[in-house]
């Protein structure tokens, strides 16, 4: 069983192996073979899907600035809560991620994200017609 320390420092590895080469060929192999990947629309995906989806968003997203504010973990989980800029004027993003680290291998993964010009209209979401 890993540590706090060591399940943030498997994450922190992902995610630089994954900006530092621009490849999701060293992320693989830090997620377990029944990894998932959960959307806050109910949808998921199976490792290769993800592995897939994550490639083709590197295209457009080549040169992106991550800034990590929270490496948080918590037993298994690990939360990471960072903003994200695409080069030049592109639009900036509030992502959290949440993983789950199981046998030293991230096995699990939920990912919210929110454009940060959006936010305030999201502020009132539960009030009829704010949208």
């Amino acid at each position: 069983m890993t540590t706090e320390n060591e399940n943030k420092d498997i994450v922190r590895r992902a995610l630089a192996t994954l900006l530092e080469t621009g490849s999701t060929d060293g992320l693989g192999t830090l997620l377990s073979d029944d990894f998932v990947h959960h959307r806050p629309d109910s949808a998921s995906s199976a490792k290769a899907q993800w592995l897939a989806a994550v490639e083709r968003a590197l295209v457009p997203l080549a040169g992106m600035r991550v800034e990590i504010s929270h490496l948080l973990a918590d037993g298994d989980h690990v939360v990471v809560h960072s903003r994200r800029r695409l080069p030049g004027a592109g639009p900036e993003i509030a992502v959290v991620d949440i993983w789950r680290i199981e046998d030293g291998l991230i096995a699990e993964g939920w990912e919210i994200i929110e454009p940060v010009s959006e936010a305030a209209a999201h502020l009132t979401w539960w009030e009829r017609g704010a949208h």
